[in-house]
């Protein structure tokens, strides 16, 4: 562990998609906030040793290894970017050791495993934080400050919908993200709970928590051509979802995603209506912010990169627009500043676990055809690793 002038040590289980971006906003925060604590990319963690050697070569870490558990509390900061299926156990463990955990979301594959690590996260004398890294776009940002400063007023309406069509050709292979027992849910779990997440961030202290909701899953494709070309392995998550919601203040919400919508890369899309103006937002153009006055005919549109804008200092002249790999350095920027500072941040495990509560109601809501109250939901006394019944 490092001393209280050393750089933080950083172990990170898993090298793919999101090992990549991690390990890039590792490399690029002394580059543009001087101000973030200093950190060294200690060891990345994968089951194949060659290939983990490898991409620790490219990615900037000093060592390897091929099981977490030589490295949770060895390090002073463990990043879980592995499948759902190994969210809980290393990061429990981490934080039993008092190691800052940075995990991604969703939480957990199941309530009970999202309990259990919210429960882990509260005792530890550590920061937990879950990683819905698009609270950190700036344009996103902006919104929040709108909604907290009245721009729209007393808000109405919250629609979200996150749109992708990677799975639209019946014929692509399946992956871990098909399958129930590796992911715990398809689209509502994967894309539903950024969804969910931006709801409860820009509009939970005006519209309150999420009271109750309905939900509708499908699966379109029941089994597809396994990886090594031999078969074809059973589809077991949903393929897309919608759902309604209702918030404590009586605000209303739709929710939707899919992975069949042609024409839709990663689309995720939220608009907020309110007694005073409205607010768009699309991550296709997520250097723009779209806002509606109550005497305004038409949204006005707002480039997101001036100085006085989130982040904006940090980077490049008005104009010059960022990238969805900026949000990760954010995250990390605000991460590791609350590491160094008082801790606070969010969202933490029990953010990560409120979201798994609304995602679990949407999955009984389906089931039963019927709307679900979230507040009977929870995740106590389950066991982690089993959906609760």
């Amino acid at each position: 562990m490092s001393g209280a002038s050393d750089p933080l040590s950083v172990g990170v289980l898993g090298y793919g998609f999101m090992g990549r971006a991690h390990a890039n906003a590792l490399a690029r925060l002394p580059m543009f906030f001087p101000d973030a604590p200093q950190t060294e990319r200690a060891v990345l963690v994968g089951r194949d040793g060659d290939a983990v050697e490898t991409a620790a070569s490219r990615l900037g870490f000093s060592a390897t290894a091929t099981d977490w558990r030589e490295v949770v509390d060895e390090v002073d900061v463990f990043y879980n970017l592995g499948p759902n299926h190994v969210h809980a156990d290393p990061s429990i463990a981490a934080l039993q050791a008092d190691t800052h955990v940075l995990c991604e979301k969703p939480l957990a594959r199941t309530l009970g495993e999202a309990a259990a690590m919210r429960d882990a996260a509260r005792d530890a004398g550590a920061v937990a934080g879950c990683g819905f890294n698009y609270r950190y776009v700036p344009a996103i940002r902006l919104a929040k400050r709108y909604v907290e400063d009245g721009r729209i007023g007393d808000v109405r309406q919250f629609r979200g919908q996150y749109l992708q069509d990677w799975l639209a050709d019946p014929d692509s292979p399946w992956s871990w993200r098909l399958d129930e027992g590796l992911a715990g849910s398809g689209v509502l779990g994967d894309l539903g709970a950024h969804t969910i997440d931006l709801a409860r961030f820009l509009v939970g202290d005006s519209a309150g928590a999420i009271e109750r909701v309905s939900g509708h899953l499908r699966t379109f494709v029941e089994e597809r051509p396994a990886p090594d070309g031999e078969g074809t392995r059973p589809v077991t998550v949903d393929d897309a979802y919608t759902a309604q919601a209702e918030f404590e203040t009586g605000a209303v919400g739709t929710f939707e995603g899919s992975r069949y919508a042609r024409g839709h890369e990663n689309d995720h899309r939220i608009e907020i209506h309110g007694s005073a103006g409205s607010l768009s937002f699309s991550l296709e153009r997520l250097n723009e912010l779209r806002y509606a006055g109550a005497d305004d005919r038409g949204y006005e549109r707002i480039l997101v990169t001036g100085e006085d804008d989130p982040y904006g200092e940090a980077w490049w002249p008005p104009g010059h627009t960022l990238g969805w790999e900026h949000a990760v350095v954010h995250e990390n920027y605000e991460f590791l500043r609350s590491i160094a500072g008082d801790g606070a941040f969010r969202p933490s495990f029990a953010d990560g676990y409120a979201v798994q509560r609304v995602l679990e109601a949407i999955e009984r809501a389906d089931e039963r055809g019927e709307w679900v109250a979230v507040d009977e939901i929870s995740g106590e006394g389950v066991a982690a690793g089993n959906r609760e019944e």
